[in-house]
């Protein structure tokens, strides 16, 4: 049986499409892994923690017209403390001020519970609001 007859094109032919072939899954796999590892390297730069605090609100441990805020769990803060923003507050030494800090795990404030309450914190150089209150 003669195989030559068998085969169509010339030896010169045959010889182009393997090479072709081989160019090509080398291109596509050289991209493939380029386009897999930036994609890999940046998602791990772009990553990036927020503040966490664990605050409660509590209506009924004061007065009437107030809210009780305490805060019961640093999650992930400087060290800085806690402060709330917005609200008509004041602090444990009955200081009336719209700013009031919370220093520690533990400490607590009391607001007026008519007023929207927004408490924030630091961390890692930015500022997060950790929690909220509406009235």
């Amino acid at each position: 049986m003669n195989l030559k007859a068998k085969l169509i094109g010339s030896e010169e032919e045959r010889a182009v499409s393997p090479v072709i072939g081989v160019i090509l899954m080398v291109a596509i796999t050289v991209i493939l892994a380029a386009v897999i590892a930036a994609f890999v390297l940046d998602l791990g730069q772009s990553q990036s923690a927020s503040a966490s605090a664990g605050l409660s609100f509590d209506e009924s441990a004061g007065e009437s017209d107030e809210v009780q805020v305490t805060w019961i769990d640093d999650g992930r803060t400087d060290g800085s403390g806690l402060t709330v923003v917005e609200g008509d507050c004041w602090g444990e030494s009955g200081d009336d001020t719209v700013s009031v800090a919370l220093d520690s795990v533990g400490d607590t404030a009391y607001c007026d519970n008519t007023q929207d309450i927004t408490i924030t914190a630091a961390y890692q150089g930015s500022t997060t609001t950790v929690a909220s209150w509406s009235s």
